[in-house]
């Protein structure tokens, strides 16, 4: 791989104002495909989710999918979009082994959902209105594996599979208008609209977007423009940016690529880009096509879709409470201050907490491990909270065995220590690498009788009434049981010793 030139990140925002494009694309939580009958679950077996209608057999007839339509419809309310009296599907040409049909279904000049917006919360608490041009409906394409080559891609390989279980799976492609004076926080700007969408769309209930599967992918759009000018500048379309931190990373990437070739008199070629998440640094794919280089057309076999006014304030109505409210909400039930709230936002611990909340912690317990010893371990693996091996019940289970007596927070971090490491449940944890307090009053007699001997000006300190000297033989004591004694228990002991 060559190297790529690169300018530093302020010398690049001293020259140039970077403009983005992000189109997000969700699969939707249907049964059935877009346009047929065939099952969208995961992990089957290569092409056993097939029919003649998403393999494009001649004959077959789509039909479309309701739940589909109305998925559409309840993301443009969201999105604070004008939903469509009247609008249709598109064949939209080209030829690629993972699209059976040698087009896809989509929607081209008569989208679903247009003319919307989203408020995104930066880290220190600035809002940012991200434009929305459309959201339309369309169908996924199959999956290629190429095999044999050193990087997975089709170059080197030495042959290639396909399976067409996920071609017609239902797509929502979210289309931003292009996003300018976000100057140097642009990347930021990039990520926290990701995550407040997918937010919004789990919030819907529409789909899980979980982007390590797949379920939402990010297209970042990105060009520079000289200070001053008006004229945007060529842009490259780094494809299927599949993490938070990767779509930050793709978009402070490009503007220095692009401010490096600029600066040095090249020219930007329009391209689309693959992102590497090894080493945060995108490659040259293809030449991007223009909108004519697709031939779209209306397709003739569905019947344009026509929602009734009555039907989209039916759904509107019942639209669930939205991530910016819930999050005032539980910003009031947490007891939390602006400062400690955007401290939460920022480490994307609100939906770790609030399901650890809901398995029986105390929200005050469910914060400190969140945003303590698992906010570390994710910062120190470069890694989101959320894709923590943990999960909230585990963690509200740590926290009981911590209001029962049974650890202490040393012991804790030692059972969270193991169940991030894989070896089972919390109970199973505390059993296997024997973890529990101790405090029964004959096994620590013998410890305390030992730190009060070994400490005898201490000791007599405390007979003598300086009560506060007690620290240090409870310290002594739960340095030889290594953590384990029930500190409040040994306390007790050896004022009663030495009353």
């Amino acid at each position: 791989m060559s190297v790529i030139s690169l300018v530093p990140y302020d010398d690049a925002l001293a020259s140039y104002d970077p403009v983005m494009g992000l189109e997000v694309h969700v699969e939707l939580g249907t049964k059935t495909k877009m346009f047929c009958g065939c099952s969208t679950e995961l992990g089957a077996e290569p092409n056993t989710q097939t029919c003649p209608t998403c393999l494009g057999l001649p004959g077959s007839l789509p039909v479309v999918n309701a739940i589909g339509v109305e998925s559409a419809i309840k993301i443009g309310l969201a999105l604070n979009c004008e939903i469509a009296e009247w609008c249709r599907f598109a064949r939209k040409n080209y030829f690629y082994p993972d699209m059976p049909k040698n087009f896809q279904t989509s929607q081209y000049d008569e989208p679903i959902a247009f003319n919307g917006y989203l408020d995104v919360q930066l880290e220190d608490g600035e809002v940012f209105r991200v434009e929305i041009e459309r959201a339309h409906m369309e169908e996924d394409t199959g999956k290629s594996t190429h095999v044999g080559g050193a990087t997975g891609r089709i170059h080197g390989a030495e042959y290639s599979l396909l399976d067409y279980n996920r071609a017609g799976i239902p797509l929502i492609e979210i289309v931003t208008k292009p996003i300018v004076g976000a100057g140097e926080r642009a990347p930021e700007v990039a990520k926290a609209y990701v995550t407040e969408l997918r937010e919004l769309i789990r919030a819907l209930g529409v789909s899980e977007a979980r982007m390590d599967k797949g379920q939402m992918r990010c297209d970042v759009n990105l060009s520079l423009r000289p200070h001053g000018r008006e004229k945007f500048g060529t842009r490259s379309e780094t494809k299927n940016v599949n993490s938070l931190r990767s779509v930050e990373r793709a978009a402070r990437f490009e503007i220095q690529r692009h401010a490096a070739v600029l600066t040095d008199g090249g020219t930007i070629v329009q391209e689309t880009r693959h992102f590497h998440e090894d080493n945060g640094t995108t490659t040259a794919g293809r030449i991007k096509e223009e909108a004519e280089d697709y031939r779209y057309f209306p397709e003739p076999d569905l019947v344009p879709i026509a929602p009734s006014r009555e039907w989209v304030e039916e759904l509107r109505a019942g639209l669930p409470e939205l991530p910016r409210v819930r999050r005032a909400r539980l910003q009031t039930e947490w007891d939390l201050s602006d400062k400690d709230m955007q401290s939460v936002l920022n480490a994307g611990a609100v939906e770790p907490i609030s399901q650890t909340i809901a398995a029986g912690a105390p929200a005050d317990q469910a914060r400190k491990w969140w945003m303590g010893e698992l906010a570390r371990r994710a910062n120190e693996t470069g890694t989101d909270l959320s894709e923590q091996p943990i999960t909230p019940v585990q963690v509200a289970r740590v926290c009981a065995l911590v209001a029962e007596g049974k650890l202490n927070d040393k012991l804790a971090r030692q059972v969270i220590e193991g169940v991030l490491a894989g070896e089972g449940e919390p109970d199973e944890v505390v059993a296997a690498r024997g973890l529990a307090v101790v405090s029964d009053d004959s096994a620590l007699g013998t410890a305390v009788d030992e730190a009060i001997a070994g400490n005898p000006d201490i000791a007599q300190k405390i007979r003598d009434g300086k009560v506060q000297a007690v620290g240090a033989l409870v310290g002594a004591v739960m340095k030889a049981t290594r953590g384990q004694a029930d500190a409040a228990r040994v306390k007790d002991l050896i004022l009663e010793k030495l009353a």
